[in-house]
């Protein structure tokens, strides 16, 4: 099956983001006989937050470090878009590969459900993607102190990892920022989850869109896994849309085949 390129659509523009990624863990041993195996002598794992100030710092150079070394990647994304007021429904299956710095297509697996919302929802979702790509925007829309104020909320936990949480406010009023939170992992800057409300609509028929989207580290890079948006429109109401991307499969540059970005020591 031939990818798909889509050419003629524009509208939910979600919140993307991939930065480089490093550990914050060390040992220390309990003697300094270093050479000794007596049992007396232990080797203890110690672990420390970073500042809120060290953990938005790694966070950032992170971001530049990875958008230096990622590629490219494939990726499995599965798109569930409802209409609540109609109760309709679709799914879609594609495989998406992305090569920096301006290409990302899509292969369509299989699908089910409306056609209106495959067609209306998610392809024009789709394609907002790969219009942001094709004219490099990523630099627009990045999570950044050029184009964030951040101010510091305290720490709290996500799904069990500590986390320092920001509030964040777009330095303009441009289509694909937005106000709300970001979640860095305290122990090393990673970013885990950003949610809010879009600042400024793509489309008059879009009145506004509230979303959360989630992290994980893979292969040393921090890629998104699950974005979840509500948009309120002016056509057919309330639309819900779940996107998942799965089984990864990150290209990292001949200087840092691992794709990791140690802290300090950016390629």
């Amino acid at each position: 099956m031939r990818p798909l390129r889509f050419i003629s659509f524009g509208v939910i523009a979600g919140c993307g983001l991939t930065i480089g990624s490093w550990a914050q863990t060390g040992t220390v041993p309990s003697s300094s006989f270093a050479g000794s195996t007596s049992s007396e002598f232990a080797i203890t794992r110690v672990t420390s937050s970073l500042s809120p100030d060290l953990a938005l710092t790694a966070y950032e150079k992170g971001l530049q470090s990875q958008s230096n070394e990622l590629t490219g990647y494939t990726a499995i994304t599965v798109v569930d878009a409802e209409l609540p007021d109609s109760s309709q429904k679709a799914r879609f299956e594609l495989k998406r590969h992305y090569v920096a710095p301006s290409l990302l297509e899509f292969t369509p697996l299989n699908s089910t459900g409306d056609k209106f919302v495959k067609s209306n929802v998610i392809a024009r979702l789709l394609q907002s993607e790969v219009d942001h790509v094709q004219k490099r925007e990523q630099s627009q829309t990045a999570i950044d102190s050029d184009n964030y104020k951040f101010n510091y909320k305290g720490t709290s936990e996500l799904n069990g990892v500590p986390v320092h949480v920001y509030d964040v406010k777009p330095r303009k009023k441009r289509v694909g920022l937005f106000k709300g939170k970001i979640f860095l992992e305290s122990l090393s800057g990673h970013l885990l989850r950003a949610q809010g409300a879009i600042v400024k609509s793509p489309s008059f028929f879009i009145k506004k869109i509230k979303f959360t989207q989630d992290y994980a580290n893979v292969a040393g890079f921090t890629l998104p896994t699950h974005l979840h948006s509500e948009a309120e429109t002016r056509l057919v109401g309330k639309t819900v849309v779940d996107v998942v991307h799965r089984d990864y499969e990150p290209e990292a540059s001949r200087s840092n085949p691992s794709g990791v970005a140690l802290l300090g020591c950016a390629n």
